[in-house]
């Protein structure tokens, strides 16, 4: 069907409109991340203060809490991926009883909010000795990304072409072989969109890191810039630098994963 020049111009005039609006906020922080700390500042004279992102680094103590931050983010994304894919496979190609059920009891991590059961998680970890560690912070969220990440991946092997698992299968492929050597690789783009997803969510969780770690053992990223907020209210520039910080891992892994994140997430908006 032909478009008209009306109705072309009409997409881009939106487009354009809800870019600016998404955006727009985002221009406004990194041009006062660029900006001048203080009036004195401005009077010796425009530019970009580069100087504001080492500042904010060494003020904000910005490296040990990405170092915690990334530190989670590796445990959580490493288990979560790995379960997912292993689940995702036993509910999407294999058949046994009860896995109707066991799957919804894995949807119920999707739809239950956190805010739900961070009270008694809390008091369990607690009794386990795992609050202020590493692990009382990853390991609730890795729990929660599988939720989500099983149902991904269930959705990718259902897909999966039935003529190349019943051609490995008579070539004497076991179930794991045929995981490993024929669905991981073709799946790739449904893989790293799950990677990068469960990375974003795993970065900017702020409530879990908060409550795990009441001495601030384990303070990620979003919670140092809370932080750094609380001291510096009219510090704008620096508050702003400190927000570019935290933001820059999530948008270079985007763009380095980009490709294989649209491809992932076309291939499964028509998938079930």
């Amino acid at each position: 069907m032909k478009v008209s020049a009306l109705e072309r111009a009409t997409n881009y005039v939106v487009l354009i409109f809800f870019a600016l609006v998404v955006l727009g906020p985002v221009g406004v922080i990194v041009s006062l991340a660029f900006g001048p700390q203080s009036a004195s500042v401005a009077r010796e004279g425009a530019g970009l203060h580069w100087e504001n992102f080492a500042d904010a680094w060494v003020i904000g103590r910005f490296a040990e809490y990405m170092t915690s931050s990334v530190i989670v983010a590796v445990i959580v994304v490493v288990i979560a991926v790995t379960c997912s894919i292993l689940a995702g496979y036993a509910f999407g190609i294999m058949r046994f009883r009860g896995s109707g059920i066991l799957f919804a009891l894995f949807l119920l991590g999707i739809m239950v909010p956190t805010e739900a059961f961070i009270v008694p998680l809390y008091f369990d970890m607690r009794s386990l000795g795992l609050t202020n560690t590493v692990w009382g912070v990853a390991l609730p969220q890795a729990a929660m990304s599988i939720a989500f990440g099983t149902y991904w991946m269930r959705a990718y092997f259902r897909s999966a072409s039935g003529a190349i698992i019943e051609a490995a299968r008579l070539d004497g492929a076991g179930s794991f072989r045929i995981l490993c050597q024929v669905l991981i690789p073709i799946g790739r783009p449904a893989i790293l969109t799950l990677v990068l997803l469960t990375f974003m969510w795993t970065w900017n969780e702020f409530l879990i890191p908060l409550v795990m770690s009441p001495s601030g053992a384990v303070r990620t990223a979003p919670l140092g810039l809370a932080f750094f907020q609380g001291q510096y209210t009219q510090g704008t520039a620096l508050l702003a630098a400190g927000a570019v910080l935290v933001a820059l891992p999530v948008v270079v892994l985007y763009v380095f994963l980009q490709r294989h994140f649209i491809k992932g997430m076309i291939e499964g908006a028509v998938r079930e």
